[in-house]
């Protein structure tokens, strides 16, 4: 499944599919703020990626500390398709009203700063916070969309492609019908 629009001159695709195959300058890796390889995306990017990413992240966790909700580190994507990953903290989910909105919008603009700054053009993010934090998916797939939109208009001609990469069909559909 794949839909596609486009927002100021870049895609913005919606795909079903697996984070770890995409065919992008950078992954995101909705991590934690140990960097420490998890269950979920962050599992899985770890896993794929081998020893370099979890190595890569382990270093910057030694040299920052934990790593705040919001905000964004890069490693080498080690094994994976994706040249980098870019590693960020969504918030968890405390029923809306402790910030969480503001906060996941930090971890995409966030991302997308970074990847801006370090010439990335094509970029794949999962749906951060929506797992083991509890981030309801509707809600979620409003800030994320909104808040990349808002950056891609802001910043034309920064990105050539940046994709949501769902893993469940029905995460797919609720951001299609959002998008």
């Amino acid at each position: 499944m794949r839909h596609e629009v486009e927002v100021a001159g870049a895609k913005l695709v919606l795909v079903q599919g697996d984070i770890t195959q995409q065919d992008v300058e950078a992954i995101v890796n909705a991590a934690n703020p140990d960097l420490t390889p998890g269950g979920g995306v962050s599992g899985a990017i770890h896993h794929a990626g081998g020893p370099e990413v979890t190595q890569a992240a382990a270093q910057i966790r030694k040299e920052r500390g934990p790593l705040p909700t919001g905000d964004a580190v890069i490693t080498p994507g080690g094994k994976l398709p994706a040249r980098w990953v870019i590693h960020t903290v969504g918030p968890v989910w405390q029923g809306g009203t402790h910030g969480e909105p503001e906060l996941l919008a930090r971890a995409y603009r966030s991302c997308l700063k970074l990847a801006r700054t370090r010439g990335i053009r094509s970029l794949a993010f999962p749906s951060i916070s929506t797992g083991v934090y509890g981030y309801p998916v509707e809600e979620a797939a409003r800030v994320a969309l909104q808040t990349v939109r808002a950056y891609l208009e802001a910043h034309p001609g920064a990105f050539s492609e940046v994709r949501f990469v769902l893993f469940s069909p029905r995460d797919f559909h609720t951001y299609a019908a959002v998008v």
